[in-house]
């Protein structure tokens, strides 16, 4: 499948998430898309724990 394909898709959850459940279900259908994009991309081993790691580490903590 083609990321545009994935990003509609996507796109349409949150649109129908937000539209019959309301604000919550759609940062509930946001957040549970965003992780199985991590988990996803992890299984596929573009993506390495270490990478996690300095995401969420503070921009000073980088530099050293």
């Amino acid at each position: 499948m083609s990321l545009a394909f994935i990003g509609m898709v996507a796109g349409m959850a949150l649109g129908f998430a937000g539209y019959f459940g309301g604000f919550a279900a759609f940062l509930l259908v946001a957040v549970l898309g965003a992780g199985g994009f991590v988990a996803g991309r992890l299984l596929e081993g573009d993506l390495d724990l270490g990478d996690l790691g300095d995401l969420l580490r503070g921009r000073d903590r980088r530099r050293r």
